[in-house]
């Protein structure tokens, strides 16, 4: 079984953050749990056929949950598509894409087989094979909405391969009949039971997703002892309030059903555009609940790693040009390299950077520090150009000076801010003093949110 997010944002898309929807795929089949903008698109670029959909879960009808849904069906119908697809969300879904349908003019070449579910359950088993079964229950959110359980069958224990020699079984029909949990009588008239030969069932892989919801007992039991938990986050514990007020989770929150529910592993996603260090919300569901990673467009999540590594590849990666690689950047990674601030920088740099105005000779600042400064190394945050150890993040091309300076592009003119009759020119600035200035909070450092990612 392995999971595939193609879009981890909320409602509003962001330029490397596509709609909700993620893909789970088990033996060859994809099942899609809900289908936002662009999530064909992504299937393509996940290196998932999507010739191979078995079935479409649409959690809700806010629209960013099911605005890809009517492109993928006029897709597979362009295909040729000749298997029955399964769709199942709450009631209302069939008449959306039957209208659609006729509006487009469009005849499908498959057969459609909706599942709809009524508001007033408790729990429902939409969808039953022989190997797999998946259950929805309604959540918490402003409006009816669902969450859904994939649960593997139980599977039948080992054989003893031996001892089953030794009593006489051969045939492959008899080797069946004791794994399905059968007697079967030899032809001496021996008769042998299962459990002589075949192990205890082994419990089938879990996932469990749950969409746009508050705290609530049905999200726990959902995610009750599942091997992967994909729980929405779209805001941080300071947002509380504006949680409560939409019916979203916190990362907190999350944090707390996979806490209640005892699942292996909890992956984060449907985050707010407002963050663009994901890592804030990372910390705060890890200290509730440390095996969370951040859902990452694309990139798969393994329940048997050993067996299931390289079944599926990106095609595509996506980068935050914004944010360019460390050392790649003013300022950024190591060794010597020049600096703004003069010829012999020592700390972070960039050895073909060339000085626009040299402030002096001996400067040893990450990412240049100007005055003999000595701040750490550099390295692009945020809207900011470059910064030095100790340098403010003004959202403006400052700190090109890196250390403690303050110096700002608007400053910059014949009258310059540190005159000559200036005390305070050479003032560091401290935190926590309530004697002196206060310095600014930054947020967390950029980092892989998967560095331990090979443990499922």
């Amino acid at each position: 079984m392995i999971v595939v997010p193609l879009g981890i944002a909320s409602a509003t898309p962001t330029a490397i953050r596509h709609l909700p929807a993620v893909a789970l795929w088990r033996e060859g089949s994809v099942f899609l749990f809900d289908c936002g903008e662009n999530a064909q698109m992504r299937m393509l670029q996940a290196g998932l056929k999507r010739s191979k959909i078995d079935s479409i879960f649409i959690s809700h009808f806010d629209v960013d949950h099911y605005s890809g849904l009517m492109g993928l069906i006029s897709t597979l119908q362009l295909q040729r598509r000749d298997k029955m697809l399964n769709i199942v969300g709450p009631k209302g879904i069939k008449e959306f894409v039957e209208w659609n349908l006729n509006f487009s003019g469009v005849t499908l070449s498959f057969e459609v087989n909706f599942v709809e579910v009524e508001e007033d359950i408790e729990e429902q088993r939409v969808l039953d094979e022989d190997d797999f079964y998946v259950e929805a229950r309604p959540l918490k959110h402003k409006r009816f909405c669902l969450g859904y359980r994939f649960q593997e069958k139980d599977k039948p224990g080992k054989v003893d391969a031996d001892k089953a020699a030794s009593l006489g079984i051969t045939e492959d029909d008899q080797f069946k009949e004791l794994k399905a949990g059968n007697d079967i009588t030899l032809e001496d008239g021996t008769v042998i039971e299962s459990y002589e030969i075949v192990g205890h069932p082994r419990p089938g892989d879990s996932f469990a997703y749950v969409s746009d919801t508050e705290y609530c007992p049905n999200s726990v039991k959902l995610a009750m002892n599942t091997n992967i938990l994909y729980h929405e986050a779209t805001f941080s514990n300071q947002l509380a309030d504006k949680a409560r007020e939409t019916g979203h989770s916190t990362a907190s929150d999350a944090a707390r059903v996979a806490t209640e529910a005892q699942t292996k592993l909890l992956v984060l996603g449907h985050f707010s555009a407002r963050y663009t260090n994901l890592h804030v919300l990372l910390k705060e569901a890890r200290d509730g609940f440390y095996p969370t990673w951040l859902a990452n467009e694309l990139r798969p999540i393994f329940t048997d790693p050993s067996h299931e590594r390289g079944i599926v590849e990106a095609k595509v990666e996506l980068k935050d040009l914004t944010k360019p690689d460390e050392g790649n950047y003013r300022g950024g990674g190591g060794g010597r390299g020049r600096s703004h601030g003069g010829r012999d920088s020592r700390g972070g740099g960039n050895r073909n950077f060339r000085s626009r105005k040299p402030r002096g000779r001996d400067d040893r600042g990450g990412g240049g520090g100007g005055y003999r400064s000595r701040g750490g190394g550099g390295v692009r945050y945020d809207n900011n150009r470059s910064s030095g150890g100790g340098g403010r993040y003004d959202n403006n091309r400052g700190d090109r000076y890196g250390g403690s300076s303050d110096y700002n592009r608007s400053d910059r003119n014949d009258d310059r801010r540190y005159k000559n009759d200036d005390p305070d020119r050479f003032k560091p600035r401290y935190k926590n003093d309530d004697n002196k200035e206060e310095m600014p909070k930054r947020s967390i450092s950029p980092r892989t949110s998967y560095d331990d990612f090979d443990r499922f």
